[in-house]
């Protein structure tokens, strides 16, 4: 496969629509490719050169796709990240990818507005896409490599960051692989509110939708009313994680308000574990079969996933999808094993990071997931669990060393062992600490606040006396449920407590 990732919206008939921003301006693909361009030939005047990495502090927006598209115009790098990110975890972000410019989607987002004052940043003057700034240009060493187009975190920087590297052969493969799965069309209305700095939200609705000829609405934060606002008005085709579909349906029911969406043909659920239940229900309020699938950012997220035309009743992640095999490494005698996936989509390497990379790259295109599944006789895949120590939270991918490394910074603070629980549609994240002197666990949590985004503080924070070690010292956090059980005893999910160690 050849060609760049804004070639994807260069043949579509110039009048057509792309992109219905968050204000309601809409932009045709004609006004696109010009806003590309133009923003392209900014940058460039700016210094921005190919291989240069150009960091993108966004929400959802007409100027996010924007930037995008001029960085692939400039054979560049991008590398969106979210504006809730604290002030530190973008610092490490951009000195670890290097960036030669960092950019700011201001007009959609105090965060990022807050962020661009910090780093200095100036509006773009002329950018015409919704509020764009800039920061200084930075010293940068240009990178050979010109397949790449983006630099995606799988994991903070306050402990050791993993820049997933996408090659422009990836993104395209799974633009299509994503937009015949979900039968996306010209005249569709792609709604796009999973977070674009996240694989599922940039690469498998929003490129997907722009390889389609299809429009994106952008809503730049979950809300139920905003997305049933944008259902009712007539978008076509919905991806969203579990815990979106779960608080659309708890306002439905506290509202008393009924459903409408009168074009939806396509709803699909995704980058968190689905619970039967919630799909029962959420198909019985939409009246559509709630499609489910698996995919990774290291293998530019599509994997595997249910079809329209072939619904199921259970919860399998559906079959791979065309060019992917999947198969098991070293089953048990349920059939369950590490899942290896062989993928045009899969990555080139984690960036700066060649160690990595080779334990999970055996061979060019083949990548060890560290996930736990099975293969049952009908080819559905079926997620059993996680060999890594990822934690879903809301739809986002938590890693507790970076928690750990956080808390650990406390000067009060000894150890600390993060893992997470499932709790009906969603994991909390739960942490046990070890301190020296007082300290309670509602001061831990304030004091993260500045320091690490929401989506990744602890629900819950132990403070303990000793953690189930093994002879040689690690956390054995297999145990540590278990061992702390009537700590956990009637805890409720999303309220930030701390609870003292029973023995101490």
């Amino acid at each position: 496969m050849t060609g760049r990732v804004h070639d994807l919206i260069e043949a579509h008939p110039g009048g057509a629509p792309a992109i219905m921003d968050h204000d309601g301006r809409l932009l045709s693909y004609d006004e696109f490719r010009h806003l590309a361009r133009k923003l392209a030939g900014d940058l460039r005047g700016r210094g921005v050169r190919p291989g240069d990495r150009v960091m993108l502090v966004c929400e959802n927006c007409a100027a996010y796709a924007v930037a995008v598209m001029a960085v692939s115009l400039l054979d560049g790098w991008i590398v969106p990240v979210n504006a809730r990110a604290s002030g530190q975890e973008l610092s490490s972000l951009r000195d670890h990818s290097g960036a030669r410019l960092v950019l700011f989607t201001t007009g959609v987002c105090r965060d990022a507005a807050r962020h661009a004052r910090a780093f200095g940043a100036a509006d773009i003057a002329g950018a015409d896409c919704g509020g764009l700034a800039a920061g200084p240009v930075l010293d940068a060493v240009p990178e050979p490599d010109r397949s790449v187009a983006v630099l995606l975190y799988t994991t903070g920087t306050t402990s050791a960051p993993k820049g997933v590297m996408l090659t422009h052969d990836n993104l395209r493969w799974n633009a299509g692989a994503s937009t015949r799965v979900r039968h996306i069309a010209p005249g569709d209305l792609v709604l796009a509110v999973l977070p674009g700095s996240h694989v599922f939200g940039f690469a498998t609705t929003m490129l997907a939708a722009f390889l389609a000829g299809a429009c994106v609405r952008f809503i730049p934060r979950f809300a139920p009313d905003a997305v049933l606002r944008a259902l009712a008005e007539g978008v076509t085709v919905f991806p969203a994680v579990p815990q979106m579909y779960q608080r659309l349906l708890e306002h439905l029911h506290n509202s008393g308000v009924a459903l409408t969406a009168p074009r939806l043909h396509n709803i699909s659920a995704g980058g968190a574990p689905l619970d039967p239940d919630l799909k029962q229900r959420t198909e019985a309020v939409f009246g559509l079969s709630l499609q489910n699938g698996y995919g990774i950012t290291e293998c530019t997220a599509t994997v595997a996933v249910t079809r329209p035309e072939a619904p199921r009743d259970d919860v399998s992640a559906g079959s791979a999808v065309e060019d992917v095999t999947v198969w098991i490494d070293a089953p048990d005698d349920k059939g369950i094993g590490e899942l290896v996936v062989q993928s045009p989509g899969v990555m080139a390497g984690y960036y700066r990071d060649p160690k990595a990379s080779a334990a999970v790259l055996p061979r060019a295109g083949v990548f060890r997931t560290g996930d736990l599944g099975r293969i049952g006789a009908d080819g559905g895949i079926w997620i059993e669990g996680r060999v890594k120590e990822l934690i879903i939270r809301s739809g986002f991918n938590v890693y507790p060393p970076e928690i750990e490394a956080m808390l650990t910074r406390h000067e009060k603070v000894l150890q600390a062992a993060v893992v997470g629980r499932r709790v009906g549609a969603n994991e909390e994240i739960l942490a046990f600490v070890m301190t020296r002197g007082e300290l309670l666990g509602l001061e831990l949590i304030d004091w993260l606040r500045p320091r690490i985004v929401a989506y990744k503080r602890p629900q819950h924070i132990f403070i303990v006396d000793a953690l189930p070690v093994a002879p040689t010292g690690k956390v054995l956090k297999h145990k540590l449920i278990p061992h702390f059980a009537s700590l956990l005893a009637g805890l409720k999910d999303g309220a930030e407590t701390e609870r003292k160690d029973a023995t101490s």
